[in-house]
């Protein structure tokens, strides 16, 4: 089955990426010889264990980091030797970041952590609407002190939407939760690929969760082991690990 945005053209894309780091007298190679593409309204899960290289791949793409070798283009355009001021600007404009610690601040309410992001976006949603997508529009003016992990996780999630991002990249998101509560997370990234249509990409190193993704990409010593199709995307409900 070839998913219907499988012809989409790449929002994000890669060709003989490469990143190495000097370890004192030694080179470590993250990655090596990447090709890779990320299309619009697709969600792709990037699957590998610790030291794969997948969270390098996603800090590239998102302009956390930068490539040793290779390209990286962003609608056609060449962000390989963008300067921190271009990188800035497309991580504000057009990449909202999820990690696996939600980096909420905790003196703020929930809709005064989504609002910091949406003062700073040209084209946001009101943080009282990406609230209530990802399911919190009940605990608007609950501090984090007063949310379970779960729901912390959402409002980093409805932080990172509020600017209605091209593209949402997610490491480890539910690394720092239990199953049922990782569930719901993943339904809620879900909720987002769908309705907004955003190109996302999930790293996880916990293999049930590529059953939710339209593709599926493994990495293993810094390489594109397998690159593929999911011939039944899954709900996330339908998940268990």
């Amino acid at each position: 089955m070839v998913p219907a945005n499988a012809h989409a053209l790449p929002v994000l894309s890669s060709r003989g990426l490469g990143k190495s780091y000097a370890m004192g007298e030694v080179t470590v190679q993250a990655l090596r010889d990447v090709d890779f593409a990320l299309r619009e309204g697709e969600l792709v899960v990037l699957l590998g264990p610790s030291g794969s290289g997948k969270s390098t791949l996603l800090n590239i793409l998102g302009g956390l980091d930068t490539p040793t070798s290779g390209e990286i283009r962003y609608r056609g355009t060449d962000l390989s030797g963008a300067t921190e001021a271009e990188l800035t600007r497309y991580r504000r404009e057009h990449v909202g970041f999820v990690f696996q610690f939600y980096n909420v601040i905790p003196s703020l309410t929930a809709r005064e952590n989504v609002a910091l992001v949406a003062e700073i976006a040209p084209r946001s949603m009101r943080p009282e609407e990406a609230l209530e997508l990802v399911g919190l529009g009940a605990r608007l003016d609950h501090f984090p002190s007063q949310l379970s992990g779960g729901e912390q996780q959402r409002v980093a999630i409805a932080r990172a939407v509020v600017k209605r991002p091209e593209i949402l990249l997610c490491d480890e998101p539910t690394g720092a939760l239990d199953a049922s509560t990782g569930r719901l997370v993943l339904q809620v990234i879900d909720r987002v690929n769908r309705e907004l249509r955003t190109a996302t990409a999930v790293v996880t190193h916990n293999a049930p969760i590529a059953g939710m993704a339209d593709r599926v990409v493994s990495l293993r010593d810094g390489r594109i082991a397998s690159d593929a199709a999911n011939p039944l995307r899954l709900s996330p409900a339908e998940i268990t690990w």
